[in-house]
């Protein structure tokens, strides 16, 4: 099961967390695994590399997991930018959850 925990101040999302194998199918076969790497992954370089805001992001392979933090301060252009970009990550889990609800878990806090 992979759970995806996006992290909230107030209605601002700050981050997101996810971790765990799907288990849809055996790992380098599982299309939800990899539809979720991919989404994440666009997500990061959208942030970091497109806008340049050096968010923090953590990866580990013990545990499967990786993670993203906004960086604070951002000015009212880039932290736009990036709700968006992190409400439709949100959207898109949620959307994969309902299609594979035994392999996909999304949490908000």
């Amino acid at each position: 099961m992979t759970t995806v925990t996006f992290h909230t101040e107030g209605s601002r999302i700050i981050g997101f967390a996810m971790q765990g194998h799907s288990g849809y199918a055996p790992q380098g076969e599982d299309i939800v695994c990899a539809a979720l790497t991919s989404a994440v992954r666009l997500i990061e370089c959208a942030v970091n590399d497109v806008l340049g805001l050096e968010a923090s992001v953590k990866v580990r392979d013990k545990d499967a997991s990786i993670s993203l933090k906004l960086p604070n301060g951002l000015d009212q252009t880039s932290g736009k930018t990036c709700q968006t970009l992190l409400a439709a990550l949100l959207v898109h889990c949620v959307q994969l959850a309902e299609e594979y609800p035994e392999n996909i878990t999304v949490l908000e806090v």
